[in-house]
């Protein structure tokens, strides 16, 4: 069935008016017409079963036939990224998405190359959020995960209250196998550097606010790709990767 995230608002009513790329995807792309079902969903765990009442080309009415709340159930992950070069973090968000990260959080570091101003960030916000959307759309996520603002290294840092934090680090630092322990944490932050990494001064800023530096092996990972690698990890051991639909994970609890 096909299903469509909404503004949180839309759906206290019991007719709902679709927003407008809603309505160009289902009568354009999709070529569905009055009287099919849908799923519209506010991305905080609301979903509603819907009839199609009316569709044109300016507007599109859908009547809630059932409602409910559906559970994440992805393990909270902030991945702290640090921008990379051109868009190279479109993939990070829709992977990540795919992957069950919960927190988006972009980040400046000493190295990083695109520096936004307020305008240039506002734009690549809204597409960021289109592709985070989209994505938890592709592969049914009920909720959308939450993209914060892009923010300094050290702030970021200090914001970051995930009990488990893991700092990918090329230096000599013990594999993430050693760091994970036997129980399950109640959440975990993956921190990411750019193209040419952290400064030895940097890692030692996210020491100091309780990131432990990981390695991943042998082989140097893209910044594009570490993150997703190591979220991958965590979902698997703590999370709901690798179990059926409805099955409670086994293996490490709290």
């Amino acid at each position: 069935m096909h299903r469509f995230f909404v503004p949180p608002k839309t759906l206290g009513q019991e007719q709902i008016d679709l927003p407008e790329e809603v309505v160009h995807h289902l009568g354009k792309v999709l070529r569905i017409g009055v009287g099919q079902i849908v799923l519209l969903l506010d991305g905080l765990g609301e979903v509603c079963l819907c009839r199609i009442e009316q569709l044109d080309k300016r507007r599109g009415l859908a009547s809630v036939l059932e409602r409910w709340n559906e559970p994440e159930t992805a393990w909270p992950i902030d991945l702290l990224q640090a921008l990379p070069k051109g868009d190279k973090l479109d993939l990070v968000l829709q992977k990540g998405t795919e992957l069950g990260i919960t927190t988006f959080t972009p980040l400046v570091s000493g190295r990083s190359i695109p520096r936004l101003d307020e305008q240039r960030e506002a734009k690549r916000r809204q597409r960021w959020e289109r592709i985070i959307q989209e994505a938890a759309r592709q592969c049914r996520r009920p909720r959308l995960p939450q993209l914060s603002p892009v923010q300094e290294l050290e702030k970021a840092l200090g914001g970051c209250s995930a009990e488990l934090k893991v700092m990918l680090w090329e230096g000599d630092c013990p594999p993430l196998s050693e760091v994970l322990g036997t129980t399950r944490p109640e959440s975990a932050a993956i921190l990411v550097g750019p193209e040419g990494g952290f400064s030895c001064q940097e890692a030692d800023t996210a020491r100091q606010s309780g990131f432990t530096p990981v390695s991943l092996g042998p082989r140097i990972l893209r910044t594009e790709t570490a993150g997703l690698a190591v979220a991958s990890i965590l979902q698997y051991i703590f999370g709901d990767l690798g179990i059926a639909p409805g099955r409670s994970k086994p293996g490490p609890q709290p």
